[in-house]
């Protein structure tokens, strides 16, 4: 599919006399990072595809004061917070949707005791919840055969307890899933939460996502999917460590499904 969407946003969409049904959170990643905004377009492409309302917030929408927060500036992270609770509220906004675990669990579970009280999605939990509706049907072809490993987003699933809606995403693909030693509630850091994807690591003997790379490995997977846009910068890191770019691939879950939906 090729056509060019045209992403309203939820002023455009308001002022024509329509109301989203869900907003898209981009976050910062998807907005700037070139590699993350592939995903952000496989999102939109998936959304578009199923014919689901939607809109995003445009340049009204700025960073949930994530990293701040993890990094001991609380005050920022309220000045951030709070001038996106006003603009969600003023547009009455009850569902949210995002493709990054770090603005997800933030909203989620931060923004409420401010004032934000929202129905807030991960990609993946969106997209398993359309298949299991009967709105979107995926063909594996492109990776009928392959073996997939998922690294757990820290933010996702030990924060959040969202294991299970990547896992069964992608096992409606043809190919095998494969699991790490380390896995779910005992999953491993890709090495960027905390703020830490924004300075220099602390001394040691191992970089955190040369050690998850490891794992990748070892499962001797040709993907390796993501549902992080800040994992799939470590994890495509690690794979470049070990000279393995050849060998596997680093694929967000949307991008995969993109990919794979009968449209």
């Amino acid at each position: 599919m090729s056509e060019k969407i045209k992403v309203p946003t939820v002023a455009e969409m308001m002022a024509a006399g329509e109301v989203p049904d869900i907003l898209f959170w981009v976050g910062c990643a998807g907005s700037f990072d070139d590699r993350a905004k592939k995903i952000t377009k496989a999102v939109i492409k998936i959304l578009h595809g199923c014919k689901i309302k939607f809109a995003v917030l445009g340049t009204e929408e700025s960073c949930t004061g994530d990293p701040a927060k993890r990094a001991g500036n609380e005050f920022a992270f309220m000045m951030s917070a709070m001038q996106n609770i006003q603009v969600l509220n003023g547009y009455e906004i009850k569902k949210i949707v995002t493709a990054c675990p770090h603005c997800f669990n933030t909203i989620k579970n931060e923004y409420p005791e401010l004032g934000g009280k929202y129905e807030v999605i991960h990609h993946t939990q969106l997209i398993n919840g359309l298949m299991k509706e009967g709105k979107l049907s995926v063909s594996g072809g492109d990776f009928k055969g392959k073996k997939i490993t998922f690294h757990d987003p820290c933010y996702l699933g030990r924060a959040n307890d969202v294991y299970e809606a990547p896992r069964e995403v992608l096992q409606k693909l043809d190919a095998e899933l494969v699991e790490m030693k380390n896995c779910k509630a005992k999953g491993l850091c890709c090495g960027a939460g905390g703020a830490q994807m924004f300075k220099e690591a602390e001394k040691g003997n191992k970089e955190v996502n040369v050690k998850r790379t490891e794992d990748v490995l070892e499962t001797k997977s040709n993907i390796v999917a993501t549902g992080c846009p800040f994992c799939n910068t470590m994890m495509t890191d690690g794979i470049k460590h070990f000279n393995k770019e050849e060998d596997v691939e680093v694929l967000d879950v949307a991008e995969m499904i993109a990919n794979a939906m009968d449209l």
